[in-house]
């Protein structure tokens, strides 16, 4: 996959993300990178929810999503 794929299969995910976190923001998308910890660190703090919960809506996204290598850039 190019770089130009890669960026685009991204922001594919973050919109459909965007949709189950409307809280988050776009610099919060920004500094999250791809990485996976980084969301769901996000989510607890925009949410006022523990690690376990915002781990638990991660892992059902993914289920949902049936992909979790979207977190990755590349």
């Amino acid at each position: 996959m190019n770089t130009d794929q890669t960026k685009g299969t991204w922001k594919q995910f973050v919109g459909k993300a965007k949709e189950t976190w409307e809280r988050l923001t776009d610099d919060d998308w920004k500094v999250v990178e791809g990485k996976r910890d980084r969301p769901v660190g996000k989510i607890q703090e925009r949410y006022g929810i523990d690690r376990e919960e915002a781990e638990r809506q991660v892992s059902e996204f993914e289920r949902n999503r049936g992909d979790r290598a979207s977190w990755s850039r590349g």
